[in-house]
């Protein structure tokens, strides 16, 4: 349970290891970094971002750093790129429930969806 994140490159197929992510509490405007993490070889945390007795009810924000992970994979990027960083902001109504927040990027888009 808890809140986890999963990143998957959709222009390579596979996890989007070594990708730089920030983790943010949010009120209104205001955001307050909780930490930065670097994505495993799966394209996950190493360990849950919140687990089930700390993560609390609120709003939060996740900030992918998906220019700088094509970049170091090599991908000739236009200046400026289509995409630098991806924020999602979501909030967290049950904390009895696990939050997973997936997505799916390329250089040019990406998805997401509440996962299980």
């Amino acid at each position: 349970m808890g809140l986890s994140t999963h990143v998957l490159d959709t222009m390579h197929g596979g996890p989007a290891a070594g990708m730089e992510v920030a983790l943010y509490t949010t009120q209104g405007d205001d955001a307050t970094l909780v930490k930065r993490f670097t994505l495993n070889s799966d394209g996950r945390s190493d360990a849950p971002l919140y687990d089930n007795h700390s993560l609390k009810v609120g709003t939060y924000r996740l900030v992918f750093d998906v220019a700088g992970y094509f970049k170091a994979r090599g991908v000739k990027l236009p200046e400026p790129n289509f995409l630098n960083k991806v924020s999602l902001d979501f909030g967290v109504a049950h904390t009895d429930q696990h939050y997973h927040v997936p997505l799916l990027v390329s250089p040019w888009s990406y998805s997401t969806y509440r996962g299980s």
